[in-house]
């Protein structure tokens, strides 16, 4: 709703754009040391940060308000050498002058946005009275109430400027069309890149759960080598130790437990151990890394501890997918509490 050409600027074709108003109007400059009865001690601020050497670009004091060219109180009071509230005075002494679509009072939220984008209406923002702006016709009005050779010579250059204006946006209307589009595909493009992204995560999200160990399912009679593989996905995801609880022990455990990352220790503990078990694990620890069985007569479900985390096995390793068995990684215990209790 609220646009000046200070804000124009900011898009691509800025520089561009400010290049083209600087050849514009640079010449309806007014050159304030040029008129030395005008008084610029109450209200300096509000002369355009830009000026320089005492000159005072009105382009940049033009905004586009409600769909209308218009200019500040301020700085048209700045511009004819009188205060503001001097200006609003005789404004209101010739209010039949001044219709609606002459002047008019702006909101809140409108006087926000200006000093948004305007840094030299910063006072704006301490304000309790909003303030008033002119269009085009309201300037020229504005001459005949303040009756000073001032007004007259500052609201010719003014309406020069507001003339000079509306050829420059008639001239250039294309190219502004053109900014316009290229925002729209900027935005749609933007729109579908993040429906892009959004697919890409989705995809690699499901890839990554194809691939993370499952922690609870059934496998069934007959699934020997889908149940295999998966405990010793498992083992091969240790990083420190195993601890397995099972009762049920021989060779072919041994052989599944060797897929541990080197470094990774292993604890087994059974309800007995025979003297063949006992020779296989000798003989396991004379070839490869050794591991540790001990006696717990304790336990009568099996428990495979890989680090901190505990799964529940419903079946033997040595009998992984004979008959039916689930498995569950439990969130209740961890492989501290079970080797506190043994």
């Amino acid at each position: 709703m609220l646009r000046s050409k200070q804000k124009l600027t900011d898009n691509c074709f800025g520089k561009c754009y400010k290049y083209l108003c600087y050849r514009h109007f640079y010449k309806f400059a007014i050159d304030v040391q040029s008129l030395p009865f005008i008084s610029m001690k109450k209200e300096s601020e509000i002369v355009n940060d830009s000026a320089q050497d005492g000159i005072v670009d009105i382009e940049k004091m033009i905004f586009n308000i409600r769909g209308m060219q218009v200019m500040v109180d301020r700085d048209l009071a700045q511009l004819y050498g009188v205060e503001t509230k001097a200006l609003n005075q005789a404004v209101k002494r010739n209010i039949n002058r001044f219709p609606e679509r002459f002047r008019f009072q702006l909101s809140n939220n409108e006087a926000n946005e200006l000093v948004t984008i305007c840094d030299r209406l910063q006072n704006l923002k301490h304000s309790s009275v909003m303030p008033y702006v002119f269009t085009e016709q309201g300037v020229a009005m504005l001459s005949t109430v303040l009756h000073s050779a001032t007004a007259v010579e500052v609201s010719i250059q003014i309406m020069d400027a507001f003339t000079a204006m509306r050829r420059f946006l008639s001239a250039n209307a294309n190219i502004f069309q053109r900014l316009a589009f290229i925002e729209q595909n900027q935005i749609a493009l933007s729109a579908h890149q993040i429906e892009t992204d959004n697919k890409l995560a989705e995809v690699f999200r499901r890839l990554d759960s194809v691939n993370k160990i499952p922690t609870q399912g059934i496998f069934y009679d007959g699934q020997i080598f889908d149940a295999y593989t998966f405990v010793c996905d498992l083992i091969r995801s240790a990083k420190e130790q195993i601890i397995l609880f099972d009762n049920y022990i021989d060779d072919s455990v041994l052989t599944m437990l060797d897929k541990r990352t080197n470094g990774v220790s292993v604890r087994i503990l059974t309800k007995s151990i025979s003297p063949q078990l006992r020779l296989d694990i000798d003989r396991h620890n004379a070839q490869y890394p050794p591991l540790t069985a001990e006696i717990f007569v304790k336990a009568h479900d099996r428990f495979l501890c890989i680090d901190d985390a505990v799964y529940h096995i419903g079946a033997s390793l040595k009998d992984l997918g004979k008959k039916w068995f689930a498995f569950n990684k439990m969130e209740i215990a961890t492989t501290e509490l079970l080797v506190h209790w043994q």
